[in-house]
């Protein structure tokens, strides 16, 4: 498969100007850490395939992967990306997933390089942090609770009690589940924030059950949302009455809990792996190229379509400019098994809808890996955040 060929009309070698010898396209995420599982190698192996898929070369150079590791640390992402962009000749930046550190970076490449965040999940790189050459590609922390917040309240979740991630894509969850739950009628009866290296929740699963709230939300991701689900079983909270509610939730946390643990959970996401043929066929590529029998997160189905986007905006600017390519990529459709006919907004916003899941039983589980059921398809003027209420300096400009 190659979307090269249906684009190389649009510019060619003559005019080609890549300001260095290859276009170059930086995955700077967490690769050994808490949130390792769902981007991490995963996500490299999307970037190659989706760098394969185009042929390997754009306007005539080509195209180079690197990989950073930032820890989860917001220096050491930036010196990374600091780094790649001044001395490297990095044109593009995919992925991160930490929030601090998508912040930092989208700062400080401002005008200098493409950012697409499709890890990392606070709302404000699109909004008050936002930036004419980055973009978000994946969900965020006001769509989620949009989707998850209202729908429990309706339910009668209407008391609720927030274990939070204690940096900004925590603190951003919280905002935005505090400015949809309470309007609809709930109230939020306790919060308590942990550290990102927290492995023992004993202490805040302690709170949210003497606070009573129904619903018991997990404002976290990676091993840290499997922990406090792992623990909130053992605790009873579910078997007291309380409801678990997964906010950042992947497939592979759903994997590491098991069916027994995980069945009954709810969450939201824009790509399902065995959602139609096309989704099938990324997954066996993407199995072959990593040598695994997993299925890919929604995080790494994501990576593979910001970098094949950005590859086509670079050819159909026919430089490698920032400025222009993000003009471009503002400007052209997003045509994948990802995403198909979805736009980018003004403020870096890719309008793709997501789909409700609910974890199936163990008895309703077919084999490995088929874990998700759909419960109802979102569009994405339901659930994002409408431009008119964009805090973004850049879109207000425009």
């Amino acid at each position: 498969m190659s979307f090269a060929l249906a684009s190389s009309a649009l510019s060619g070698p003559a005019f080609a100007q890549i300001a260095k010898d290859a276009v170059r396209i930086g995955v700077l995420n967490d690769q050994s850490g808490p949130y390792a599982d769902p981007q991490g190698p995963g996500s490299v192996a999307s970037a190659r395939l989706a760098i394969r898929d185009f042929g390997g070369k754009v306007l005539g150079k080509p195209v180079e992967l690197l990989v950073g590791d930032h820890q989860n640390k917001a220096d050491i992402g930036a010196s990374i990306a600091r780094r790649w962009i001044d001395v490297d000749g990095v044109g593009a930046i995919v992925d991160f997933g930490n929030s601090a550190v998508s912040l930092a970076v989208q700062d400080l490449a401002k005008n200098k390089a493409v950012i697409i965040n499709v890890s990392s999940v606070t709302d404000r790189l699109f909004g008050d942090a936002c930036s004419p050459t980055a973009f978000v590609w994946n969900y965020d922390s006001s769509t989620i609770a949009n989707a998850i917040g209202r729908a429990a309240v309706k339910a009668g979740g209407n008391t609720w009690f927030l274990i939070v991630a204690d940096y900004s894509f925590g603190q951003s969850l919280q905002q935005q589940i505090e400015r949809v739950v309470v309007p609809a009628g709930g109230k939020i009866v306790g919060v308590a924030r942990h550290p990102v290296a927290t492995t023992d929740f004993s202490a805040y699963l302690l709170q949210a059950q003497a606070s009573g709230a129904k619903v018991v939300a997990a404002l976290n991701a990676g091993d840290n949302t499997i922990n406090t689900i792992k623990q909130a079983g053992e605790f009873g909270l579910v078997e007291g009455g309380q409801k678990i509610a997964g906010t950042a939730f992947y497939i592979t946390n759903v994997h590491a809990l098991g069916l027994k643990t995980a069945q009954g959970l709810q969450f939201v996401v824009p790509f399902y792996w065995d959602q139609d043929d096309a989704s099938r066929a990324f997954t066996r590529r993407w199995r072959a190229e990593r040598g695994t029998d997993a299925a890919p997160s929604h995080l790494q189905a994501g990576v593979y379509s910001a970098v094949l986007a950005y590859l086509r905006a670079v050819e159909a600017a026919g430089t490698d400019d920032p400025v222009k390519v993000s003009e471009k990529l503002r400007e052209l459709p997003v045509n994948d098994f990802y995403a198909q006919g979805a736009k980018v907004r003004a403020d870096g916003r890719l309008m793709k809808g997501m789909t409700l899941y609910e974890v199936k039983t163990p008895a309703e589980s077919k084999g490995p890996w088929d874990y998700l059921k759909p419960v109802r398809a979102m569009p994405a003027d339901e659930i994002i955040r409408p431009l008119a209420e964009s805090n973004c300096p850049y879109a207000k400009a425009n």
